[in-house]
């Protein structure tokens, strides 16, 4: 019998896994990606229980790793005047993520998943055509001058290309029907040096309502930076460039010494993202034969940390659902709908709630923050808060993948 053939658009973490579990269930793939290449490696990622037991099914865990500091290096909370306090970095949550970069995770995947898979970059679907049998799909290469475009018959078509979707703008409509804006921008990146003062293992962190600096150490790598604010008008953001918005949201104060570093660093970075941040919330993730996942389907965004993890446990579980309807894709795609939707919807809540532990929103949850601060200052208080924040984080150990 002939293998039944799914096209899985994006290579990224989502777009990987599928293509590693739908291989596992004896499904072939096709996975197309955009870009004319693999991309680099990203910047960080928290991974949670959720995602950790799915790739450790997958055979992926260990090959991912875990960047994260356990010895010498500290958390500090400072000021624009450099001063410092003892802080909660993002380590410090209960849960203990896996602190990674994103390559980590799909250079992992992809490492495991490519001698089975056919891979094509610079396509992109250009149409999709459903009907009772399978999906035709017309997808434009392009390499170099040229450009062709094949017409090609699928068992399923799986879009995980990200929150600006083609799949999901070709099969459900236009971004606007599905974005929820955060009205909050991020720039991120990758330091080429200690932030000055601090070593390579320090998480460095400033809070401000309205606006934010966070500096992710990695145990052996340089550390990851964020840059986050909250902005009235997203649209105008993009009418400068992504240095000159940042000036002016963490002005017209000084920015200090260790804010106009990471600002300058940003500037000069290599590679860099500056973008808007949003959820995407949907009545539906599939049709009949085709379906989206990760930051196509949901985005939980970066304040949840659970899009890598998503991600994962989505694929996981797609596989598992089709593997149990053989032949009958529509009655799986439901059955898949309905274990991972409560578990999204509990993620997004945790996302706009824990907005305001990266972005105080307002003077009280600056205060709040410094009293948590002032409580991880000691071996008693940081228990404490660790045992009050663990209820809000359990979520994030649930095993929405398992068989």
């Amino acid at each position: 019998m002939n293998k039944p053939r799914a096209l899985i658009v994006g290579m990224g973490i989502g777009g990987l896994a599928t293509a590693l579990r739908l291989h596992d269930i004896g499904w072939e793939t096709l996975l197309v990606e955009r870009a004319p290449q693999r991309r680099p490696a990203g910047y960080f990622v928290g991974l949670f229980d959720s995602g950790q037991l799915a790739a450790q099914r997958m055979g992926v865990l260990d090959a991912i790793g875990n960047r994260a500091v356990v010895e010498k290096g500290r958390s500090y909370d400072i000021d624009r005047a450099g001063r410092r306090r003892p802080g909660l970095g993002y380590g410090d949550l209960p849960g203990s993520p896996r602190m990674l970069l994103r390559g980590d995770i799909e250079s992992a995947l992809y490492d495991a998943a490519e001698p089975f898979t056919e891979i094509r970059y610079g396509t992109t679907p250009v149409a999709v055509e459903e009907h009772r049998d399978g999906v035709d799909v017309t997808l434009r290469t392009t390499s170099g001058d040229n450009t062709t475009e094949t017409t090609e018959a699928f068992d399923l078509v799986v879009g995980a290309d990200g929150l600006r979707s083609t799949v999901r703008r070709l099969a459900f409509g236009p971004d606007s029907d599905y974005f929820r804006p955060f009205h909050h921008i991020i720039g991120a990146t990758i330091l080429k040096e200690p932030v000055p003062g601090y070593g390579l293992t320090d998480g460095v962190v400033l809070t401000e309502p309205g606006r934010a600096a966070w500096v992710f150490p990695f145990s052996d790598h340089r550390p990851g930076l964020l840059l986050t604010y909250r902005t009235d008008d997203e649209d105008a953001e993009f009418q400068r460039p992504p240095i000159e918005s940042l000036h002016r949201a963490f002005g017209p104060e000084p920015t200090g010494p260790v804010l106009d570093n990471l600002l300058r660093q940003f500037e000069q970075a290599d590679h860099r993202l500056f973008d808007s941040v949003h959820q995407v919330v949907m009545p539906t993730w599939h049709t009949g034969r085709v379906v989206l996942l990760g930051d196509a389907a949901w985005c939980l965004t970066l304040y949840s940390g659970m899009g890598a993890s998503s991600a994962i446990a989505g694929a996981d579980l797609l596989g598992t659902m089709l593997q149990r309807n053989p032949g009958n894709p529509s009655r799986a795609l439901r059955e898949w709908e309905q274990r991972m939707r409560p578990f999204i919807a509990t993620m997004q809540e945790h996302g706009r709630k824990e907005l305001v532990i990266f972005v105080p929103q307002t003077r009280r949850d600056k205060l709040t923050r410094t009293l948590t601060r002032s409580l991880m200052g000691n071996s008693v208080g940081r228990r404490v808060m660790k045992s009050l924040l663990a209820g809000s984080f359990k979520d994030k150990s649930i095993d929405v993948a398992a068989a």
